[in-house]
């Protein structure tokens, strides 16, 4: 076995199913406050992916990899009898979700992505994301944490979130990963590095709802596009959020995962 994953589950066995995949930097303790709207209803699985939390690797870096990343966690679901189920994914983890609803249908019946993507379209996208993805995890692997988080969320993509009156909560969360298994997920399963799923999502015939946040101007405009290329995907723009929305905005973010499950 090439993988120890942490997992921790809420909830009543007998009520429907739901995975959970956290973004980067991320663990199982991302939708803590979600679940605990959801748990009387759902029986919810949060996962430390491989590089974040206490999952512990004990493979080399192709563990780190999407693909195996994805088989490593379809065993699991096997192995504690969780499917078929719900699967809920934030980015990184909404990019994770998106490859095992495609390669993996049988094991999903519906499928929540938040702002997420299938990956780049290109080689050359894909190199020069890879080059900067590189360059991030050596600071990650040379700078002191709190700093790294700190430059991290000045990125626009999360300003809306930095004002929110719980933002330090994250700040908590996120130090309590090893910079050096974070730096091996961001080589490994970063944007550049995953197989792009463009091309497959016109055969996805799994149910999917995206959400989106109002001001992620970037992942409205990529979601969208998914729409136009998924008949069974339709697109929740969320209001008055930007790329976190079950943080910022956790009961609209439960609102949607009750409607659509």
């Amino acid at each position: 076995m090439r993988y120890q994953f942490h997992y921790e589950l809420r909830g009543n066995r007998e009520q429907p199913r739901i995975l959970f995949c956290h973004g980067f930097m991320g663990s199982s303790q991302e939708f803590d406050e979600a679940i605990s709207l959801l748990c009387e209803e759902f029986c919810c699985l949060g996962v430390d992916l491989p590089g974040h939390g206490k999952t512990k690797v004990l493979g080399g870096d192709e563990c780190y990899t999407m693909p195996n990343t994805a088989h490593a966690l379809k065993d699991l679901l096997e192995q504690l009898n969780f499917e078929p189920c719900f699967l809920v994914g934030y980015s990184m983890g909404g990019r994770l979700a998106l490859y095992m609803t495609l390669h993996f249908p049988q094991c999903f019946s519906k499928v929540l992505l938040e702002s997420a993507s299938p990956g780049l379209k290109t080689q050359a996208e894909q190199l020069k994301r890879r080059q900067r993805d590189w360059q991030i995890a050596e600071k990650l692997e040379t700078e002191d944490l709190l700093t790294f988080l700190s430059n991290w969320y000045n990125q626009p993509l999360f300003t809306s979130l930095k004002q929110h009156p719980n933002f330090e909560q994250i700040i908590k969360i996120r130090q309590q990963n090893n910079p050096l298994e974070l730096a091996k997920s961001l080589r490994h399963m970063s944007t550049g590095c995953q197989p792009s799923l463009w091309e497959s999502l016109q055969h996805n015939q799994v149910p999917l709802l995206l959400l989106v946040g109002d001001y992620d101007h970037k992942f409205k405009s990529i979601n969208s596009e998914i729409v136009t290329r998924c008949t069974e995907a339709k697109l929740n723009v969320i209001a008055d959020c930007g790329h976190n929305i079950h943080f910022e905005n956790v009961n609209e973010f439960v609102k949607n995962v009750r409607d659509f499950f």
